[in-house]
Formats: C-alpha cells, sequence, structure tokens
C-alpha cells in the first residue's frame, strides 16, 4: 500500500497562495507578468522585488502542478524535521538564491556580445533600442555579430523567468541531505532509487542541459542548479551545527 505525505499547513500554505497568483490574474484578466516575473536587471521592466515575487508565478497549470507535487512530496518530511520557520527560511533562500544565479549566468552569456555591439560604435541607449525592438538594419553591426548572437542577447533581454522549481530544487537537495538513502519510486523507472542519486542525476542533467541550450527548451537549468546550491549549503551546514 502507498502511503502519501502528510500535508502540513506550511506547505498547504504556499501551494493555496500559488494557486491564486494563477488563478485570479486569470478570472480577473489581469497581467502581473511585467510586474512579478524576473526580467533582466537592464530591461526597463527589471524591478529588485522581482527576485522574490517570481516564485509565486507559473506559466501553465502544468508548471504549477509539478512544482507543487514536489514541494508537498519531498518538502513535507524536510518540514517535519526543520519545523516550519526554518523550512520557510530555506524555501525562500533557494527560490532567490536561484533566480540570483540564473541572473549571473544571463550576464555571463549577455556581456560579451554586449560588448559587440559597443565596439561598433553603438551607445547604450541604441543597444537597448535595438534588443527591445528585437531586429536591426544598422549597418555597423553588419559581420560583426552573428544571428546566433543576436538571437541570444535579444533572448535574454526579453524573456522573464518565473516559477518555484528553484525553491523546490532547495527542498529536493534538503531531502537529499537529511534523508540520502531513502528510497523513491521514479517513474518509468521500475525500482526505487536512492534520493541522493536522483538529486545527483538531476543536477547533472540540468548542468549538461542548460551548458549545451537545446533549441526550444525554455527551463531555467541553471536556476535548478543555483537553488540546490543554495538548499545543499543551507541544510549540510545546519547538519553539521545540530
Amino acid at each position: 500500500m502507498i502511503q502519501f505525505p502528510k500535508l502540513t499547513d506550511t506547505i498547504k500554505h504556499l501551494v493555496i497562495i500559488n494557486l491564486i497568483m494563477f488563478i485570479g490574474p486569470k478570472i480577473t484578466n489581469l497581467d502581473l507578468s511585467n510586474f512579478f516575473n524576473l526580467h533582466f536587471p537592464k530591461n526597463e521592466l527589471f524591478q529588485f522585488w522581482q527576485y522574490f515575487t517570481s516564485i509565486f508565478m507559473h506559466g501553465s497549470f502544468g508548471h504549477l502542478f509539478f512544482n507543487m507535487i514536489g514541494l508537498w512530496m519531498f518538502g513535507s518530511s524536510v518540514e517535519y524535521l526543520l519545523g516550519s520557520k526554518r523550512f520557510l527560511f530555506l524555501y525562500f533562500s533557494a527560490g532567490i538564491g536561484a533566480a540570483l544565479i540564473h541572473t549571473a549566468v544571463h550576464y555571463f552569456q549577455f556581456n560579451p556580445i554586449y560588448e559587440i555591439f559597443v565596439n561598433a560604435g553603438l551607445t547604450d541607449t541604441e543597444i537597448i533600442d535595438i534588443l527591445n525592438a528585437q531586429q536591426t538594419s544598422d549597418p555597423r553591426l553588419a559581420g560583426a555579430i552573428t544571428q546566433l548572437q543576436f538571437t541570444k542577447i535579444v533572448t535574454i533581454f526579453n524573456t522573464s523567468a518565473l516559477g518555484a522549481s528553484g525553491a523546490i530544487f532547495g527542498i529536493f537537495a534538503a531531502s537529499a541531505v537529511y534523508f540520502p538513502n531513502h528510497k523513491i519510486l521514479i517513474f518509468p523507472i521500475p525500482f526505487p532509487l536512492p534520493n541522493k542519486l536522483i538529486m545527483i542525476s538531476l543536477i547533472i542533467s540540468d548542468l549538461v542541459l542548460g551548458i549545451f541550450s537545446l533549441p526550444g527548451d525554455n527551463v531555467g537549468r541553471f536556476a535548478h542548479v543555483g537553488g540546490a546550491i543554495v538548499g545543499f549549503i543551507i541544510t549540510f551546514y545546519w547538519k553539521k551545527i545540530k
């Protein structure tokens, strides 16, 4: 008989808030994405609070559903062990840390291409105008930048990040720290695997997919890795000093 984890009050409240943030704007026909999603800092839509609010935003019901299932399945035992205050600190630290690392990686990818624009003689204002328009016929860029580079910088500049995945990966990491040998059945693998092996596999796969940036993959791979790193550091420290 399969025994499902108890839905704790803290996780229940997080799920409710996420549901409200997803369903509310659809019912009221209110678009909060420009205000709450995390934008690239050079974009005029960027606001510092988006590092927090983007954790509660989701692009589709499937996106929301699987994040909340992960929070419930892995978070219940972690919250039971840590208590609600530490659990919330871990959750939001991982979520914000994931967003910061996501931004840092984007800056690492953005700046070398931005320098091509600068070296071609364009001003900051001209560059931002081109990135907002997502197209250019400026002769100064002819032969200076490839279509791949232009697509990359435009995508970084104009695409916002959202979702609780970074925070969830922090909870995944905490679960692996505290319950490393707990066996979990992951579809479609027909036998259960140790928690720590699942966590390591997830991190490696996200690193590989993030580095190679497959076409059509709009998942924040480095946000996942960042959330897991923050979650691991915090819980590893707590476990050591306990």
